[in-house]
């Protein structure tokens, strides 16, 4: 068997297999948005990472800098959001090649920069090396959260209402339209703001973390196909999903109008809208909305339910069972 046909969830299931050890209590490490170590009875740390390739995750000459850096950062602070917690502190590792201009260095980190002060986040360290042609872009983050509101995958329940905190599909769309070098509209120039400079939901992530009607939840890095999935095999259930329920941008509907693209699956399986997907109890999800257009102006869409385990997962649009065709993108 060769890596592209493990896949890269195949992969992860069977590094975990092979490590042969016991957690401490209170310890979470592989599944989950962010790995946890407790400190007190009253804070546990939050720690998430992720890499950033040239050619795999971005194209050098389709993003400036700057958002690159904003993007890189805004990645790992919506993990921290997705498991209710406050991001504190982050470690960068740049690996890049010697002829890069250092004025791209200096925009970079200008978005970098930019966004970490907005979410008080500190450059503790890091580390730099050469490479060959390419950039690699690594990052450590260090949240910290109450134990008590910590959100898990493996929290749903039966019946639980599935939810997502913004409109999907923007940042696939915009990633489509980079990809096809498409003349540029007010729409796709919006789509793809959207794909290069994700905003992460970091007080949306504390303020659910808050409610007791809220059970699990992540971020939608992969898209809703594929992240409900992690939610569902965490959880041990199965899902329906409304396709007819997903918030729609006037921006990607017009958009894919125009390039005769399903709006709805590219909802479902586009990626990178860094929204949060969560479940709440059928009894609390009236209230729960109430509370939160209150709080943050707008309201939250629920886009599903959670399902008996033998049900598996079902994506339904106008209560018609909707075979999925995009392809799931998959690193290998």
């Amino acid at each position: 068997m060769i890596l592209s046909e493990l896949g890269e969830l195949g992969l992860i299931e069977r590094l975990s297999s092979k490590l042969k050890q016991k957690l401490p209590d209170g310890v979470f490490g592989i599944g989950d948005d962010c790995a946890v170590i407790p400190v007190s009875q009253e804070l546990s740390y939050l720690i998430t990472t992720d890499a950033l390739i040239e050619d795999i995750h971005f194209f050098k000459n389709k993003i400036l800098p700057q958002d690159l850096g904003h993007k890189s950062l805004a990645v790992n602070l919506s993990d921290i959001a997705a498991m209710g917690g406050i991001p504190h502190s982050v470690f960068l590792t740049l690996s890049l090649p010697k002829d890069l201009d250092v004025y791209w260095i200096d925009k970079f980190f200008d978005g970098f920069q930019a966004l970490a002060s907005k979410h008080n986040t500190l450059l503790l360290g890091g580390d730099t090396t050469g490479s060959v042609n390419k950039i690699a872009i690594s990052l450590t983050m260090i949240g910290y959260v109450h134990p008590q509101k910590i959100k898990f995958r493996s929290s749903a329940q039966l019946e639980d209402i599935i939810c997502v905190t913004d409109f999907i599909g923007d940042s696939g769309a915009g990633l489509a339209s980079i990809l096809e070098n498409q003349k540029e509209t007010d729409d796709s120039v919006y789509l793809i703001s959207r794909h290069f400079r994700p905003e992460p939901n970091i007080e949306k992530g504390v303020f659910l973390a808050g409610q007791h009607s809220v059970n699990a939840m992540m971020d939608v890095s992969d898209g809703v196909y594929s992240d409900i999935q992690r939610i569902m095999k965490a959880s041990h259930c199965g899902v329906n999903i409304d396709m007819d329920r997903f918030p729609i941008s006037d921006q990607l509907r017009r958009f894919s109008k125009k390039n005769n693209i399903d709006e709805l699956e590219m909802a479902a399986t586009g990626g990178e809208d860094y929204c949060l997907l969560f479940t709440v109890s059928r009894d609390g999800v009236d209230e729960l909305a109430k509370l939160y257009f209150e709080k943050f102006k707008q309201p939250f869409y629920p886009i599903g339910e959670i399902t008996s385990l033998n049900s598996g997962l079902v994506f339904m649009n106008n209560k018609k069972i909707v075979s999925l065709q995009k392809k799931i993108f998959n690193h290998f």
